[in-house]
């Protein structure tokens, strides 16, 4: 049934309260609230940050985006599977996110809704805390999908040599490749749906696919295909030690886990939300304490 009257969505708050939202499907695990709550507080404000499933609530992704606008929210995170969906909805400011094709933020502002993607961003940050300076080299990825598109361009700007993209759904590997050679037409890149093909020879392995979160249990990489790789990195963070990055950790493999990804998208989503900066590692340790 419709919450057309949506008691939690319309509630009243202070004038000062930042109203904060994360839509997508399978989010009740999910520890966005914590972030940005416990960010709230370090900073002096006062921030509230709902889960909103559209499936629950009986309503279209559409609808429930413009509940959360009309509702006084301040901004929204977006998450599987409505990060290339919300597109359509918001206007782009960097050029770079608007060649990608998905938005993982918005901020509602006078001017209407404007799309961030922070899991551009916040992959290339983990990446570098991890890995530092050294380059991608060869990478092949699982999944074509919005966090996937994210991924691909934070790779090409860290200085990817080629990119095997792995996907059932060849069109949708196809059409990212496409868009990542319109924007780097030396890099090379190739679509699959061949695991074993993808990850041979390849010096990276990466998972943005749903599997191995809760809910979605295995892994995208069989451990046998994972040897011989030098590094890894898995979007899922819930849990945080996938079975995938178990394997790849067995084997020796660097690890780049999901945390990584979700502490610095939204790190970098609470600046936007907010207008200016957190210190990195305060917020990291007060998390580490909850």
């Amino acid at each position: 049934m419709p919450h057309d009257k949506d008691p939690e969505m319309n509630a009243p708050s202070r004038d000062d309260t930042v109203r904060l939202g994360l839509i997508g499907d399978n989010i009740a695990a999910s520890q966005s609230p914590r972030l940005h709550e416990l960010a709230g507080r370090l900073t002096g404000a006062d921030v509230t940050y709902q889960r909103l499933i559209p499936p629950e609530r009986g309503q279209d992704f559409e609808q429930v985006f413009e509940a959360a606008r009309a509702g006084g929210f301040r901004g929204l995170n977006i998450t599987y599977p409505y990060k290339e969906r919300v597109v359509s909805l918001v206007s782009i400011p960097d050029p770079h996110v608007a060649a990608l094709g998905a938005c993982n933020t918005v901020l509602f502002t006078a001017d209407g809704p404007q799309g961030y993607n922070t899991d551009w961003s916040g992959f290339m940050a983990g990446y570098r805390r991890v890995m530092g300076d050294a380059a991608p080299g060869i990478v092949c990825m699982v999944g074509a999908g919005g966090v996937g598109k994210a991924v691909a361009f934070g790779l090409l700007a860290l200085g990817m040599t080629e990119l095997r993209l792995v996907e059932r759904d060849l069109s949708k590997a196809e059409a990212l490749a496409r868009a990542l050679t319109a924007a780097d037409p030396a890099l090379k890149v190739s679509a699959t749906t061949d695991v074993a093909a993808g990850t041979a020879g390849a010096a990276g392995l990466i998972n943005c696919t749903p599997v191995g979160m809760v809910g979605y249990e295995g892994t995208p990489i069989p451990a046998d295909l994972v040897r011989g790789a030098e590094w890894a990195f898995d979007a899922v963070y819930t849990p945080v030690e996938t079975q995938f990055l178990r394997d790849a950790a067995a084997a020796g493999l660097r690890i780049i886990s999901g945390y990584e990804l979700f502490f610095y998208q939204g790190l970098h989503a609470y600046e936007l939300f907010h207008g200016k900066p957190i210190a990195e590692d305060i917020l990291r340790e007060a998390l580490t304490r909850l």
